[in-house]
């Protein structure tokens, strides 16, 4: 299986490097919302104790990774609609191998948003005063939220006909997620029912512990929190999509 995974993982990224337009939502559109909410939006906001651009980094890295995991459902409803799946599922391979290299290509995409985002940052004035440690839980911490995302894209790329279904089904999912946490602006400010919601949710604890850490602060009950969401995640996710794959692919 490993062997089989390491040569669509290649495969994937000859795919990338052929068309590089498939690395635009990693590159130029996180590159847009940095610019977008700290020039246009940031002075408008009033964050407690710190400046907005430290705030918002943590909200920026956890959204990008969050929107890159979207292309796997996305890539392999494209893969079903071509056919691509049964050529594959024609060859003497592991089965499993084409959603573990799907997975771990879009986690390779994520890495180099991460890279991309700390350096678009600190281009804008972002100052971040976490040690080694604290920046490697982090990334260690928003790459396994990542990943469990990335079969839910899984399972909604295996129930749906078409990659535009697909994306529009995602993008139901992750929109709301994503502007109702602390991503953006201190939940504080939110209506009653809203902020119970938005402070419980996964990408808040997510955020919430990514900020903390990369700003070098302790995060509280809010890391276990979010460790516990992300594996979660995946342990509910995980085999529902291993299960649906085998139905999709051998009915």
């Amino acid at each position: 299986m490993l062997s089989d995974s390491w040569d669509l993982v290649k495969r994937n990224l000859r795919h990338i490097m052929r068309t590089p337009e498939l690395l635009l939502d990693v590159t130029v559109q996180p590159i847009m919302f940095v610019i977008l909410f700290r020039y246009v939006f940031g002075g408008a906001i009033d964050v407690q104790g710190g400046s907005y651009v430290n705030y918002l980094m943590a909200g920026i890295f956890v959204q990008t990774i969050t929107f890159s995991m979207m292309a796997t459902g996305i890539l392999l409803a494209n893969d079903l609609q071509k056919g691509l799946i049964d050529r594959f599922r024609s060859l003497p391979m592991n089965a499993s191998a084409i959603l573990a290299a799907r997975t771990l290509t879009d986690l390779l995409r994520a890495m180099l948003a991460v890279v991309i985002m700390i350096i678009v940052g600190l281009a804008v004035g972002f100052r971040p005063d976490g040690d080694v440690v604290h920046w490697a839980g982090a990334i260690g911490l928003m790459l396994l939220f990542g990943f469990a995302v990335a079969w839910i894209g899984v399972l909604t790329g295996m129930l749906v006909r078409t990659p535009e279904a697909a994306q529009g089904a995602m993008f139901i999912f992750v929109m709301p997620l994503t502007f109702a946490s602390s991503a953006f602006v201190p939940t504080d400010t939110m209506p009653r029912v809203l902020r119970a919601f938005t402070e419980h949710q996964p990408l808040t604890l997510v955020i919430n512990t990514v900020r903390a850490w990369i700003l070098g602060n302790s995060a509280g009950s809010d890391a276990w929190q979010s460790l516990a969401w992300s594996l979660g995640i995946l342990i509910v996710f995980f085999p529902l999509a291993i299960v649906i794959y085998r139905k999709r692919t051998t009915d």
